[in-house]
């Protein structure tokens, strides 16, 4: 019994260490200028960071402990609980994980690949643009893990028709695969719909009436920087994975056999795409009136009633826990800023960094972009947001401008395998170590910093 114990204690240690941390913390008096609610807060956040970096349980169980500590700690009530979790957000979210099982269910992946390949011809550092490009496009709607986790296996394709060892080819198969997640975590930026963390921070935007953003004005501000990140990322991952063979003529052929087996494109797969499309449209023109959230669920409906996709393959492959921890994070978010904790502590930030430089634009840009940027890397870009989204709100300025700087620094997470769905789940190949990340991640991570500055100071105020 007592070996058990023991045992339990060694594989939750950080649980532990997270409780004792938030316990300790409990007990201390609260500091000066901050509520006892927004104490609670603060220390609900910090004890879910720590379980969040470490993982000693289930990120849907630290999901739970979110909204039960708010109740504990009687910040809130639960019906007020239950009413900040289930926003339009999290309605989006759902949605575009349904979307994309649907999606995917299509067999849409291989012909996608023909078409960038024929498109790119057989020369390797054209298919890895195609790849970036292509990824970055479609992630831009789908979101950056869907496109991730249909144009891996076609990357890896190529690379066993290269060679039956891929060790032999390390260098390639590391250049395939960044292209392919680097791509997709870029293009989460272009849109509202590339990623939960962009709808977290123009729900904080509405929720605290600071301004608003429609889809189509996110799109005249991102996209043009995303268009440029491109071909420089190319350049960095082509600079830093010097692949062992410059033309894949082989593996193309191959390719090309394999789709051919699986015959011409179905009526199916045509009516899936237009579903897609109409979905597209609705976020574009209908999101202002009905939120984005809605519009993906109607999505999900048609494909439904169109027979594209059962209920119980959505069911079996939507990924619930996410769900989960984005709706604990928006309501911890929104606890931040109704408690007073967030003005707190952005008011104790400007305070602590006035020691270096009285410029507050500075001060806000440091916050919004470097500090956003270094904690995506070890937290999920949800979760950061969720933190830092009221803190640089509260922080003074042009709201509209300073949520789009931290939604889109919270996609530079490209230094570690934890940092983003997308290098997660290239890891899951077993063909990239953790070192690949740190080699071209600083790269992307300083190369994506730069262009983001000099947008919001050189391109931006041009729009008005």
């Amino acid at each position: 019994m007592l070996v058990d114990i023991i045992y339990w204690a060694r594989q939750r240690k950080w649980l532990l260490i997270a409780l004792l941390f938030g316990t300790l913390l409990y007990l201390f008096p609260t500091p000066h200028g901050l509520t006892l609610n927004g104490y609670h807060t603060l220390i609900i956040v910090l004890t879910a960071i720590i379980l969040i970096i470490y993982e000693p349980i289930p990120l849907p169980a630290v999901a739970m402990l979110m909204l039960i500590f708010q109740v504990l700690f009687g910040i809130t009530t639960p019906n007020e609980v239950a009413a900040s979790f289930m926003s339009d957000a999290v309605f989006f979210i759902m949605g575009s994980l349904m979307l994309a099982v649907a999606i995917v269910s299509q067999g849409l992946d291989t012909r996608l690949a023909l078409g960038i390949i024929n498109i790119t011809g057989h020369k390797t550092w054209r298919i890895v643009t195609g790849f970036v490009a292509v990824c970055a496009i479609l992630s831009s709607f789908i979101g950056e893990h869907t496109v991730t986790a249909m144009m891996m296996p076609v990357g890896l394709t190529l690379v066993r028709h290269t060679s039956n060892d891929p060790k032999k080819i390390a260098s390639l198969t590391a250049l395939i695969l960044f292209s392919i997640a680097y791509g997709s975590a870029m293009g989460s930026i272009g849109t509202p719909s590339g990623g939960g963390r962009n709808v977290i921070m123009m729900g904080y935007l509405s929720q605290f009436e600071m301004g608003s953003l429609s889809y189509i004005e996110w799109m005249k501000y991102a996209y043009p920087m995303l268009l440029v990140e491109i071909p420089l990322a190319v350049m960095l991952l082509w600079w830093t994975f010097r692949p062992e063979k410059t033309v894949l003529d082989s593996a193309v052929r191959k390719l090309k056999v394999q789709v051919a087996k699986a015959g011409g494109i179905t009526g199916r797969q045509l009516t899936s795409i237009g579903v897609f499309f109409l979905v597209f449209l609705g976020w574009v023109f209908l999101s202002p009136t009905i939120g984005l959230g809605i519009v993906a669920l109607l999505g999900v409906v048609l494909y439904l009633s169109f027979g594209l996709v059962d209920w119980q393959d959505l069911n079996r492959n939507t990924n619930w826990g996410v769900i989960m921890l984005f709706g604990a994070a928006i309501s911890l978010g929104l606890q931040m800023k109704d408690t007073g904790a967030a003005l707190w502590v952005a008011t104790k930030l400007i305070e602590a960094l006035r020691i270096i430089t009285s410029d507050l634009d500075f001060i806000r840009s440091f916050v919004s972009i470097f500090l956003t940027a270094g904690l995506t890397n070890f937290l999920s870009n949800a979760a950061t947001v969720a933190v830092l989204g009221p803190i640089v709100l509260n922080m003074g300025g042009d709201a509209v401008m300073i949520t789009l700087a931290t939604a889109l620094a919270s996609a530079f997470a490209y230094m570690t395998v934890v940092a983003s769905p997308t290098c997660m789940i290239i890891h899951s190949s077993g063909l990239v170590k953790p070192s690949d990340y740190l080699r071209g991640g600083w790269k992307m991570t300083i190369m994506s910093i730069t262009v983001l500055l000099l947008f919001i100071h050189l391109f931006w105020p041009l729009l008005g």
